[in-house]
C-alpha cells in the first residue's frame, strides 16, 4: 500500500517552515558572533588596553607596602648639648588581620594593661587609616609591670605583641621651649599642608609632626625619609613573607646658634616674671639667646596633652604658650630714642648740636606731654638727650619729622616688619604711618592721622608696637655700623650617621648706608648712658665698656593731669621695663634687647639682666646664687657677691627618661 502524496498546499507550508528555521539559524549565528566579538573586545580591553593597570592591581592584592618610620633628627645647641632627642619605649601592638574578635581581644587585654577610652579611640582611627595587616599600637609607654603581666599571658593573644618604638623627648623640659618647639599628632590641617606640598607619602606610618619652633620650621630636615617593606600577602590579607625593602633615612640633626647655658641663666634671671630677651651676634646675625617667659614643658604635647594641663596653659593670665620674643609686641619706650636721633641726622631734620630747652613738659595743641615728672633737664643737645633720656627733645623732634618720615626711616631697620628669622610665626607689629591708619581703621572718622598723634611716637609710645626680635635686630645693625644681618637660629645640619655638618647658607648682609659721623653721635650717647647716665649703676665695675639705652613703656594710658604711681595700679597695668645694648662698645660681639613686663623703670629690671648676659658672654662669668635671687626680685643693679666661672657651673641635669619606659636613649 503506497502513501498518499502531499498536496501543493502542504508543500508550501513545509517550505515556509524551512525558511523560518533558516532565518532563526542565521539570527542565532549572528548573536553568537556578536557575543564572541564582545568577548574578544573585552579580552583585548582587559589584556591590552588595561594590562598595566590590572597588573598593578593584581600585584597590589598580592603584596603590601609597609612603611618604616625614620628616626627623627636631634636638636643640638652651639656647644653640642642635645636639646631634643628620641628614646625607645615599649608599646602594645595588635595586627588586626591576625585577630578573630578584635573587640573581645582588646577587652581581655584591658584586664592586663591599662587601656583607656582614648586609647581605644586612637586605635580605631589608626585602623581606619591603615591596612589590616599593619601592626598598630593600642597602648604606648608600657611600664615594666605591664610588660611582665602581658608576657606571662601572651600565648592567649595571637596577633598581639610588645614592640619598641621611638618617642620624642625634651631632656631639659621647659628650657628654651619656645625656640625648640614640640611635636604633636598630625591633624587635618597638617594633612592638607602635606598634600599641598606633595609630601603625604613620606608620613605613612607616623602620627607626629613638628608643631612649633625649630621642630616645625625644620620639619623637612628633622623628619627624614620613610622606608618601605614590600610584603607578600594571602587572599585573607595575612602577611606571608618579605619580598624586598628600602631602609628609612634618619632625619638630620639640627645645630642651633643658641648657647643653652646662657639661655638657662637668662631664663633663671627672669624668675617668675613675664618678658622676653633676644641676644644676637651683630657680625653674623646668629641668635645667642632667645628667651620668652614664662615657658612650658614640650614633653606634655608629645603623646597628646591632657585636659588639665591644656587648661592650665591655655587659660593662664601669664600666657605661657605665647612666644613673647617672636610674637609679643610692646611700645619700645625710650629705647626708640637712639633710632629717632639717627633718623633726624640721616634725614637732615636736626643736627647733633641743636639745643632744645627741656622744661619738664611740652605742649602741643592744648595737650601737655610730660617729661620726668615736674622737673626739666634744661638745655640738651642730641648726645645729652640720649644720656639723660629727654622726652621733650624727642617730642619736638617727632613733630618736626612727621609720622611718614619716621616710618620711612624706621622701616629698613625692620621695625614693624618681619625680620625673616628661621622660626615660624613671626609677627610684624605696628610701625604707624598715615597709610597704615587709613587701612587699619574701619570708621571714616578714625582713618585720618592727627598731628598730635605723632608727638608720642618720638618717645616710643603711641601706636608703636614692636617685638624684642625687631628691637634686638635694629640694635645689632646700629652696633655693626649700619650693616644688617638677618637673624638666624640654625647654623648647620648634621648627618645623623656620619655626623658630617653642612653649614646653613647665611643671607648676605645689607648696608643701610648710614654716615659714620651720624653713627658716632648716637654711639657716643649710648656709651654715655652706661658710663654716666641711667644705667651707670648697673654697669659699675664691668670689665668692658658697653653702649645701651634704658626704656620705660606704658602698659596703660595715664591722663595728662595724673601722675604715674605704680603702687596704685594692679600689676598688669604697671609700666614695662626695657633695655637695648651692645658690647664691647668699640667692637661689639653681642647685641640685645630685653623687656620685663610690668616691672617699671628700665634700669631697675631689664638692664640688670643685660649686664649679666654681657658678663657671661664677654668675661665667662656666671652670677652667684644670691645675685640671681636679687635680680629675680628686681633688687639688683651691679652684680652681688662673687661671680662664678661659667665653666664651673654645670648645666642643669637633663630630665631622665622614666626607667619603666625607656629601653635606651638614642644619641646623636
Amino acid at each position: 500500500m503506497s502513501l498518499p502524496l502531499p498536496t501543493l498546499a502542504e508543500l508550501r507550508d513545509i517550505h515556509k517552515e524551512i525558511e523560518r528555521f533558516h532565518s532563526r539559524v542565521v539570527i542565532v549565528q549572528w548573536v553568537i558572533l556578536l557575543c564572541f566579538a564582545l568577548l574578544a573586545a573585552r579580552l583585548i580591553y582587559l589584556q591590552v588596553i588595561r594590562h598595566d593597570d590590572l597588573m598593578a592591581q593584581a600585584e597590589s592584592n598580592r603584596t603590601a607596602i609597609l612603611p618604616t618610620v625614620p628616626p627623627r633628627g636631634n636638636v643640638i645647641d652651639r656647644n653640642g648639648v642635645v636639646l631634643a632627642s628620641n628614646y625607645s619605649a615599649y608599646t602594645l601592638e595588635i595586627t588586626p588581620s591576625k585577630v578573630k574578635d578584635l573587640e573581645a581581644t582588646i577587652d581581655a587585654l584591658a584586664e592586663l594593661v591599662n587601656i583607656q577610652t582614648k586609647d581605644r579611640r586612637h586605635f580605631k582611627r589608626l585602623r581606619e587609616e591603615t591596612k589590616n595587616f599593619a601592626s598598630l599600637p593600642i597602648r604606648n609607654l608600657l611600664t615594666d609591670e605591664e610588660v611582665a603581666r602581658f608576657s606571662a599571658q601572651s600565648y592567649r593573644f595571637p596577633g598581639v605583641e610588645i614592640k619598641a618604638r621611638l618617642f620624642r623627648q625634651y631632656p631639659y623640659g621647659e628650657l628654651a621651649s619656645h625656640v625648640i618647639g614640640y611635636i604633636g599628632r598630625i591633624n587635618q590641617r597638617d594633612k592638607e599642608m602635606l598634600e599641598e606640598n606633595d609630601n603625604i607619602a613620606n608620613y605613612r606610618g607616623t602620627e607626629y609632626i613638628g608643631k612649633l619652633g625649630i621642630e616645625q620650621g625644620y620639619e623637612r630636615e628633622l623628619h627624614g625619609i620613610t622606608g618601605v617593606n614590600w610584603v607578600e600577602t594571602s587572599a585573607g590579607g595575612r602577611a606571608i613573607r618579605n619580598l624586598s625593602s628600602r631602609p628609612a633615612t634618619p632625619g638630620q640633626n639640627v645645630v642651633l646658634s643658641i648657647d643653652i647655658q646662657l639661655q638657662k641663666m637668662t631664663e633663671d634671671l627672669f624668675g617668675q616674671r613675664r618678658g622676653a630677651l633676644v641676644a644676637l651676634d651683630p657680625k653674623t646675625g646668629e641668635v645667642l639667646a632667645f628667651v620668652s617667659k614664662p615657658t612650658f614643658d614640650p614633653n606634655w604635647f608629645v603623646d597628646g596633652i591632657d585636659v588639665e594641663n591644656w587648661q592650665l596653659l591655655n587659660e593662664s593670665i601669664d600666657k605661657p604658650l605665647l612666644n613673647r620674643a617672636l610674637r609679643g609686641t610692646y611700645p619700645p619706650g625710650s629705647t626708640y630714642k637712639p633710632f629717632m636721633a639717627l633718623g633726624a641726622l640721616a634725614t637732615g631734620k636736626r643736627s647733633a648740636s641743636t639745643i632744645i630747652q627741656d622744661s619738664g613738659s611740652w605742649t602741643y595743641g592744648g595737650h601737655t606731654f610730660r617729661s620726668h615728672g615736674d622737673h626739666g633737664l634744661g638745655a640738651v643737645d642730641m648726645v645729652s638727650s640720649i644720656v639723660s633720656s629727654s622726652n621733650v627733645y624727642y617730642y619736638s623732634l617727632a613733630n618736626e619729622m612727621g609720622v611718614d618720615v619716621i616710618h620711612d626711616f624706621m622701616k629698613p631697620l625692620w621695625f614693624g616688619q618681619r625680620t625673616g628669622i628661621d622660626l615660624p610665626g613671626e609677627v610684624r607689629g605696628i610701625l604707624p604711618s598715615t597709610t597704615w591708619k587709613r587701612n587699619y581703621f574701619k570708621k571714616p572718622d578714625q582713618k585720618q592721622w592727627f598731628s598730635g598723634e605723632t608727638i608720642s611716637l618720638g618717645v616710643g609710645q603711641g601706636y608703636n608696637a614692636f617685638t624684642m626680635l625687631q628691637l634686638a635686630s635694629a640694635t645689632a645693625t646700629l652696633a655693626n655700623r649700619g650693616l644688617q644681618f638677618k637673624p638666624q637660629v640654625v647654623t648647620a645640619t648634621q648627618d645623623a650617621l656620619t655626623h658630617a655638618q653642612t653649614q646653613v647658607a647665611a643671607q648676605a648682609p645689607m648696608d643701610l648706608g648710614y654716615k659714620p659721623e651720624h653713627l658716632d653721635v648716637v654711639h657716643k650717647g649710648l656709651v654715655g648712658v652706661v658710663t654716666s647716665g641711667t644705667s651707670a649703676r648697673v654697669f659699675a665695675g664691668a670689665g668692658y665698656t658697653s653702649a645701651g639705652k634704658t626704656g620705660t613703656a606704658q602698659a596703660v594710658t595715664i591722663g595728662q593731669k595724673d601722675k604715674y604711681n605704680a603702687a596704685k595700679l594692679s600689676e598688669y597695668q604697671r609700666d614695662h621695663s626695657l633695655y637695648m645694648a651692645y658690647a664691647p662698645a668699640e667692637s661689639p660681639t653681642i647685641a640685645l634687647a630685653v623687656v620685663v613686663e610690668n616691672a617699671g623703670f628700665g634700669a631697675a629690671a631689664a638692664a640688670p639682666i643685660a649686664r649679666r648676659v654681657f658678663d657671661y658672654w664677654l668675661l665667662g662669668q656666671y652670677p652667684s646664687e644670691d645675685d640671681i635671687t636679687a635680680t629675680q626680685r628686681g633688687q639688683s643693679s651691679s652684680p652681688i657677691g662673687k661671680p662664678r666661672a661659667k665653666k664651673d657651673v654645670p648645666l642643669l641635669s637633663p630630665k631622665a627618661v622614666p626607667a619603666d619606659k625607656a629601653l635606651e636613649a638614642v644619641k646623636p
